[in-house]
């Protein structure tokens, strides 16, 4: 882990670092079986160097806490390392450049549940631009890198701030994480198999379909749940961020 973090403390790959003030690694328990992945930083983690210390942070660590968990207890990382210029989206570029980092940091900790925050990190990680309000609170086994996770979609606690009925929904999400921690890791992938690269992929198979969904705060009748799929774990492919419907 002190490996990838040098060489992301120091990263060129991609312009953000012209205007950045650190890069914001990740932070918490390098062994946790929970792991969450935002977006990117703002103004104050881009100071401090840390994830999620400002307000939207605060709002996950009184969440955590409501279901028994300290923030020592997790690990928090973001899709991008550096901040945007203004908050302003990540864009495709950046995070084709970043995400390298991201999938490095699953191999390493090897969570068994990784709530991914917003749209960004669950297109991302999914490999598939179904949005938020479609998949929130609904959890399923991904091969992430060469791990096979339990992937758990969650609205962004940055959205949850100003709208109630989110929130409300972001709790009752949370509340769902103990006892899939409880389910333990999914069966993993055997160490030698190879997975195809992406360009052998058809994008059937990849389950890329055009378009996207509507960003957090938009409204979903879709119930929430936890079931354990009776499929083999869902590979996801390394696919340019254009191809995700993220932008």
């Amino acid at each position: 882990m002190k490996a990838a973090y040098d060489e992301a403390k120091d990263c060129t790959r991609c312009a953000l670092h012209q205007t950045r003030t650190t890069v914001v690694f990740g932070a918490g328990n390098a062994d946790a079986a929970l792991m969450f992945v935002g977006e990117a930083p703002g103004a104050n983690e881009d100071r401090m160097g840390l994830p999620f210390v400002g307000q939207a942070g605060k709002l996950l660590d009184k969440l955590l806490s409501e279901i028994g968990l300290e923030r020592t207890d997790v690990f928090i990382a973001n899709v991008l390392k550096c901040r945007p210029p203004g908050n302003r989206d990540p864009q495709p570029r950046e995070i084709e450049s970043c995400q390298d980092y991201l999938r490095r940091q699953v191999d390493l900790i090897e969570p068994t549940v990784i709530c991914t925050l917003g749209n960004f990190s669950t297109k991302l990680l999914r490999g598939d631009p179904t949005g938020i309000s479609r998949l929130h609170g609904r959890d399923e086994v991904r091969v992430i890198g060469s791990r096979a996770v339990r992937l758990y979609p969650l609205y962004h606690p940055a959205a949850a701030l100003y709208t109630p009925s989110m929130l409300e929904t972001l709790r009752a999400d949370f509340t769902r994480l103990p006892a899939l921690l409880e389910l333990g890791p999914p069966e993993q992938p055997p160490a030698a198999e190879s997975l195809p690269a992406p360009e052998e992929l058809d994008p059937a198979e990849a389950g890329l379909e055009a378009g996207g969904e509507p960003a957090p705060g938009s409204s979903s009748g879709e119930p929430g749940g936890t079931s354990e799929p009776d499929t083999p774990p869902v590979t996801v492919p390394d696919q340019p961020a254009a191809q995700l419907g993220l932008f």
